[in-house]
């Protein structure tokens, strides 16, 4: 039997199958809000078959959007917007819906990558950017400002507050963004980390500002809402962020009563060299899943189910997550489940499209 296609927890959180759609911005709102583009973008990929549908990083301030048309989640107006998508969403599939919160730091106020993606100056629409230490994402770029104590403060209250907004939507999973060289990851690599006070220096300090958010969120939305954290694993960058402090980090994130740890990497430097290949970050999740209770997602260029079974098969992580190959063929789901004899939920509408002779996809 498919591995890929039995039931899967995170958390409380039953899942249908063992296949997640990673989040993926969009550069798609107006002022934080969702638009009709998130209502067709995510209503098909909901329609996927997927067992959790995660939305994109959505910023638990506008200062934290990464650029102008982020999506967010910091007050009502933009509570209502997603409502409205998660409404259409619910009224035709049963997909478990997650959303990722995240604050970029240094890497806000670019333009969406189509637009460039470089650093928007007051002109041009961009703001001011916060960051651990005044240290820019690249040399050319105006620096962030060094976060005060009143601004942990007050970014640690907006993902919870955030978080609850989440769970007023009815959200599944909750995912903190602590990955790809956002504010968070830019607290725990010492390339972006120089503080001297109790956030910077030594592994325990760099931790510190991660766990105190994760653990406030956590603390904060109730304990049938799963609550994960999204790490990269590595900066691929010599002296930066390494395996060795994820395991420890994902030990401490558990401790926590994290329900999962999602694995990629890099992303917190201009100067990473990364070879990649199908499945290049699937041995950080390996190590990880040896070290952790917590179901672990792999990600990274899986884009052939055999191969999406093998990695379940060979224990090296619980679930596979999709981000650009989900985009490419939003029907992944359904065409590994042919390919495997599996089976996922199809929409009524939509179940006359099996072909001739395709047998046990349908559930």
């Amino acid at each position: 039997m498919s591995q890929l296609f039995t039931q899967a927890y995170v958390g409380s959180v039953a899942l249908d199958n063992r296949i997640v759609i990673a989040p993926m911005c969009q550069y798609s709102a107006e002022a934080g809000k969702a638009t009709a583009w998130h209502r067709i973008h995510l209503g098909n990929l909901a329609l996927s078959g997927a067992g959790l549908l995660i939305i994109e990083a959505t910023a638990v301030e506008a200062q934290g959007r990464i650029s102008p048309q982020d999506l967010g989640l910091w007050n009502d107006e933009t509570q209502q917007a997603l409502r409205a998508v998660l409404d259409d969403i619910r009224q035709y599939s049963p997909i478990k819906v997650g959303i990722q919160l995240g604050h970029a730091g240094r890497k806000a106020s670019v333009s969406a990558p189509w637009l460039g993606g470089k650093q928007l100056s007051p002109e041009e629409g961009g703001w001011q950017t916060i960051s651990a230490s005044p240290v820019p994402y690249d040399p050319g770029e105006h620096p962030p400002r060094e976060m005060s104590q009143q601004d942990l403060q007050r970014v640690k209250q907006s993902f919870v507050d955030s978080a609850r907004r989440a769970v007023a939507l009815g959200i599944d999973v909750i995912e903190i963004h602590a990955a790809h060289g956002y504010l968070l990851h830019q607290f725990l690599s010492p390339l972006s980390n120089q503080r001297t006070d109790e956030y910077g220096g030594s592994l325990e300090n760099r931790l510190r500002f991660t766990l105190e958010v994760f653990s406030a969120v956590r603390e904060a939305v109730p304990s049938s809402v799963a609550v994960g954290i999204r790490i990269s694993a590595t900066d691929w960058v010599e002296g930066g962020w390494d395996l060795e402090q994820s395991v420890e980090l994902t030990k401490r994130i558990e401790a926590a009563g994290g329900d999962y740890v999602h694995v990629s990497s890099g992303g917190l430097s201009p100067l990473q060299s990364i070879k990649v290949s199908a499945g290049y970050q699937v041995p950080f999740a390996k190590a990880l899943r040896q070290q952790t209770s917590m179901p672990v997602i792999a990600v990274g260029l899986i884009t052939e189910p055999q191969h999406a079974e093998d990695i379940l098969q060979q224990g090296e992580a619980d679930l596979i997550a999709l981000a650009r190959g989900a985009l490419y063929d939003p029907r992944w789901p359904w065409h590994a489940a042919a390919a495997l004899h599996g089976a996922v939920h199809i929409a009524p509408q939509y179940r006359r499209a099996e072909p001739h002779g395709v047998k046990g996809t349908v559930k």
